[in-house]
């Protein structure tokens, strides 16, 4: 029974530890892109995956930033740990003392604090920033592991040594280094993983352009992670899990066998191939990137700020080509991230593309610089109705170009949902419990109980603000889920009849399923549109003119409209959609009569928000 047990408990953990890992395994052969349907098997995504120049990218400097900060650190380490133990020993528990702060303070007190002295020193954040960071945070890792073997060295061979005639140099080398040469390696690989590892430090310190593995997966969770990102996983996986069969696997020369000079030789190169090869492929990667880079022979650049997976990259190569200037290109997840970057002006970006009520508040607090139509003619493709629709958020249109637009609504199941749907009603029926899907946001969720009270979505309204909070707190006990990305596969799928979506993503799930419909309420709903504006410290102002005016060509904006499915405000673009479904699509394009309800997210001030912020607080916690 005791052996039933122990197999039970050890075939749980073995589970509980890899059946995850085999279903990011599972889901890199997927052909659908939604991981709640199985679309057949394919290696399309690992095809895709070497192709994706942003993902080899971020592999590129993570495996390039982890082994240089780990070199640096551990001869900074190894140097500071000699000079530390020489030392008296009350000088000696001091800077022990302060060498271990950084170990035990947090990463994110770290990582903001060199930030901050980047800033104030005038430093550009970027890919060197980040190698002082992960220099400064490795140290103390390699002191760590240096020091208990100074230690145990015995001095008096070192001395004795000198005695004898050895420089200080030479019997450091001779008699010293190797005592502690294992201390020095283990403070090495704790470097490397630890910088491999780091997110927070990176997050803070990096600047345009620049992404590690961790950054970049960041990204990919908060916005639905790709399929490309399970295939690299699992390559990383299934590498790592070579290296360890290959190591351990090694047979074992019996004790009295002779071993010949030619099997020591093969030994040794066996040892020596695995990195000799990431050497080669770090160098080889290092030429390739600088030799692209260096392909800009006008020396003209632009650095784009943008949502993830929210333009086409062949658009970014095709405005180089036709330009000759080199695009660096960025993506942040929310606006919340994105504004206090261009209020800071740690960077200069010179075109971002943030929603409405965020270009307001930018507006008010003087961090857009005016726009030169002259240099945007292509402004006149844009539908002048989104235009007089910005209008609410920037007037006069003075700062900001529509780029895409759509509505937030209810997809449900024809199938589970037997009634008509066009009211936020049905979101309270308790026929649906634990089949309602609603958005894990503030403002999104408010509206929704805003607008079914007949309320703006915009409203400050103390009273009106309790009453919605009161109304979402109701609902609560119906709701599945505050989810973001997953309504779409969650709806997909089958695991709800009702979900909050943005009409972008309405759009996919249908293509998915076609048993799911899209309504926009009869008491409205928003009307979101998001738009290229130009930062006011932005350095190459021309350069993100013609980006802007690049953008918005009919050819240009249906190549993007294409890529990321949401809807497009240009009318010439509109026009040149062959498929007549699309073009005509109501979810996609809806009549003004669907929209006479509606508006658009305002800013509403810091007060505003921070009583929004309260109640949501109230509505999670109950």
């Amino acid at each position: 029974m005791k052996k039933i047990l122990r197999r039970t408990y050890f075939g749980l953990i073995l589970f509980l530890m890899y059946a995850p890992i085999l279903t990011l395994i599972v889901l890199s052969f997927n052909a659908s892109k939604s991981r709640t349907k199985w679309g057949g098997f394919t290696l399309s995504w690992y095809v895709s995956l070497f192709q994706d120049e942003a993902i080899m990218s971020a592999l590129y400097n993570t495996l390039i930033i982890a082994l240089v900060s780990a070199v640096l650190a551990t001869l900074l380490g190894t140097a500071a740990s000699i000079g530390i133990s020489a030392m008296k020993p009350r000088a000696k528990t001091i800077f022990m003392g302060i060498t271990n702060i950084p170990i035990l303070n947090s990463e994110i007190v770290t990582g903001i604090s060199l930030m901050l002295l980047f800033i104030a020193c005038r430093v550009t954040l970027g890919f060197t920033t980040i190698l002082l960071s992960h220099v400064t945070f490795c140290i103390p890792y390699v002191i760590l592991s240096v020091m208990p073997k100074l230690r145990q060295t015995d001095k008096s061979t070192y001395e004795a040594a000198q005695d004898l005639g050895a420089g200080p140099i030479y019997a450091f080398f001779k008699v010293v280094f190797p005592d502690i040469l294992p201390g020095v390696i283990s403070g090495f690989l704790m470097a490397f993983t630890m910088s491999l590892d780091d997110f927070i430090i990176t997050h803070f310190t990096k600047g345009p352009g620049v992404d590690t593995l961790s950054t970049k997966i960041y990204a990919e969770v908060r916005k639905g992670i790709r399929p490309e990102m399970y295939a690299l996983s699992t390559l990383l996986f299934v590498t790592v899990l070579v290296l360890l069969i290959l190591i351990n696997s090694s047979p074992k020369e019996p004790a009295d066998t002779k071993v010949t000079s030619s099997r020591r030789n093969r030994k040794q190169v066996f040892r020596l191939a695995v990195p000799a090869v990431l050497v080669i492929l770090l160098i080889g990667g290092g030429i390739g990137y600088s030799l692209k880079n260096a392909g800009n022979a006008s020396g003209e650049k632009l650095i784009v700020y943008n949502w993830g997976e929210y333009i086409d990259p062949e658009t970014l190569d095709m405005f180089e080509k036709e330009t000759g200037i080199s695009v660096t290109y960025e993506e942040y997840e929310t606006n919340e991230i994105m504004y206090p970057k261009i209020q800071s002006h740690a960077i200069a970006y010179d075109v971002v593309c943030p929603s409405d009520y965020m270009i307001q508040r930018m507006i008010e607090n003087d961090l857009l610089a005016e726009i030169n139509w002259d240099n945007v003619p292509n402004i006149q493709n844009i539908d002048q109705s989104y235009m007089e629709q910005s209008e609410s958020f920037d007037p006069g249109n003075k700062h900001s170009v529509p780029y895409c637009v759509g509505t937030v609504g209810i997809l449900y199941n024809t199938t589970m949902v037997d009634e008509p749907v066009d009211s936020w009603d049905i979101l309270w029926d308790d026929k649906y419990k634990d089949n309602i899907l609603m958005q894990d946001s503030v403002r999104d969720a408010f509206m929704v109980a805003l607008k079914r009270n007949g309320d703006s979505l915009n409203s400050v309204d103390v009273n009106e603000l309790n009453q919605a909070a009161n109304d979402l707190i109701e609902q609560k006990p119906l709701v599945q889920a505050y989810v973001v990305d997953q309504v779409r596969d969650k709806m997909i799928g089958n695991e709800a009849a009702l979900g909050v979506i943005y009409s972008g993503e309405a759009g996919y799930t249908q293509r998915e399923n076609p048993n799911l419909e899209y309504v926009i309420p009869k008491e409205g709903s928003n009307v979101w549109i998001d738009s290229w504006v130009i930062p006011k410290n932005a350095q190459n102002k021309e350069n993100a003119e013609k980006f802007i005016n690049f953008m918005c060509r009919p050819d240009i904006a249906l190549m993007n409209f294409e890529y990321i499915t949401y809807s497009t405000p240009n009318k010439a673009a509109r026009e040149l959609i062959e498929d007549p479904d699309v073009r005509n699509s109501k979810i996609l394009f809806p009549d003004q009569e669907d929209l006479k309800n509606c508006e658009t997210f305002q800013y509403l001030g810091e007060e505003a928000d921070n009583y929004y912020n309260e109640l949501w607080n109230k509505v999670k916690s109950r």
